[in-house]
């Protein structure tokens, strides 16, 4: 019996890459011949994955689990399959966020959740790394779904930082993190706003760190520095790092007072999860996944107006006994997080499988 995975693109670092890494090695443990067959990856993995056009048509017998984060030639081919159909779901951005900025992502957007919708009666397992994303897919007309939360490597974040970038950003100003693509539904001009209240009302010792990458979206990023010098922000007050490897993203976390997210789709979040694990303050805006995935700790607001959240921001990196409290709770989360039994759940869906008659 084979248990394979196909994604759109395998990346090392990436959330969903490293999900199918970890699943691979998973089954192979238990016994089972398991691959990930892919359209593109980087250059690395060519030799842990095989290319989908040599994807060997699987037996009746066999299990197909299709990661689903975007449209791709993938979709029609999962379609047709004769294996047992497992999706897991990470979430397709809503087309409206990309209006005004990108047509094309417009359109990719809203072919998505068309392909998503296509497949709802033809999967025997729907699962979905966040509550959020598995009502999306009863929505979508899936007959159910189940949450499997996202697979977290802590000994990643183990390893070393990079020394001298900490030092760079620990110069006595408030560290205002966030780490996420630089796309529309971030709302990052929001983080903008709010740091330009903080610098004017509070301190002028302040700066905004966005981590991700600032290519996907032209038009948006430039929106963003024209806001952030309309606001007359230098740029060691709005700090864009673009994508850092590994040392560096964690010299970043490490080295911020504050993590912020006003964004207003999220699917998981991973970056939350990543501040826990650094005990680094969260205060998120309450939206789609964004709940889900905190599940009680860090801050969540509901209001996101520049000055209410610049104020709390203040009193988060202030109060001592505050943001131990926080902490504390971060902590706890994360504990639960960890012992939320994927492996066992993933054993209980080979044998529901294994005993549906092909």
């Amino acid at each position: 019996m084979r248990i394979d995975q196909l994604i759109p693109a395998y990346h090392r670092g990436d959330a969903i890459g490293d999900e199918a890494t970890h699943l691979k090695q998973f089954f192979r443990s238990q016994g089972f011949e398991s691959e990930i067959y892919r359209l593109s990856c980087d250059r690395e993995l060519e030799s842990e994955s095989g290319d989908f056009a040599g994807f060997p048509e699987p037996l009746p017998s066999d299990i197909t689990i299709f990661h689903f984060a975007l449209p791709s030639p993938l979709t029609p081919a999962f379609r047709r399959l004769r294996s047992k159909k497992v999706i897991i779901y990470h979430n397709v951005t809503s087309p409206e966020f990309f209006a005004g900025y990108s047509e094309e992502m417009v359109r990719i957007a809203r072919l998505g959740r068309e392909e998503l919708r296509s497949l709802a009666g033809t999967v025997d397992i729907a699962l979905a790394d966040s509550r959020f994303n598995a009502r999306e897919l009863v929505e979508f007309g899936f007959r159910e779904s189940h949450v499997f939360p996202l697979y977290v490597d802590l000994a990643k974040y183990e390893k070393p930082m990079n020394a001298f970038l900490h030092r760079l950003f620990r110069d006595g100003r408030i560290n205002i993190l966030f780490v996420g693509r630089v796309a529309p539904n971030k709302k990052i001009e929001d983080l903008i706003k709010v740091t330009f209240y903080y610098k004017k009302f509070i301190s002028p010792l302040v700066r905004l760190i966005i981590v991700g990458k600032t290519t996907a979206l032209p038009a948006y990023y430039h929106a963003l520095v024209k806001l952030a010098d309309d606001f007359l922000l230098a740029p060691e007050e709005i700090c864009f790092t673009g994508h850092l490897p590994d040392d560096e993203m964690f010299a970043v976390y490490r080295a911020a007072d504050v993590f912020l997210s006003l964004s207003e789709h999220e699917g998981f979040c991973l970056p939350l999860v990543e501040s826990m694990i650094f005990d680094l303050p969260i205060i998120a805006y309450d939206s789609t996944a964004v709940s889900d995935t905190l599940d009680g700790a860090g801050i969540l607001i509901r209001d996101k107006r520049a000055e209410r959240v610049a104020e709390l921001l203040d009193i988060v990196t202030r109060d001592q006994n505050l943001r131990e409290n926080i902490i504390r709770g971060q902590r706890e989360r994360l504990v639960k997080l960890q012992a939320e039994g994927r492996e066992p759940f993933l054993l209980q869906m080979i044998g529901r499988l294994r005993e549906t008659k092909p």
